[in-house]
């Protein structure tokens, strides 16, 4: 078994749980998405600023959904 099927298991067995934390701390992820486009961002100079954007507000929106 590879590390992504490790990975993968173990979120499959507590995404109940993990989708209660987020939902508890939404602002805190939401600045952690923030935290990450930025970084990836500066990273790559801006090239793929908004490509990061958009990827930034589906996850945004994939927790509202939660």
């Amino acid at each position: 078994m590879g590390l992504f099927d490790k990975a993968k298991d173990a979120i499959s067995d507590h995404q109940d749980d993990i989708k209660n934390q987020a939902s508890q701390h939404s602002d805190q992820v939401e600045q952690g998405i923030d935290k990450a486009g930025n970084a990836v961002d500066d990273k790559t100079g801006g090239k793929f600023s908004d490509q990061i954007d958009k990827g930034q507000d589906a996850l945004k929106d994939k927790l509202g959904d939660l």
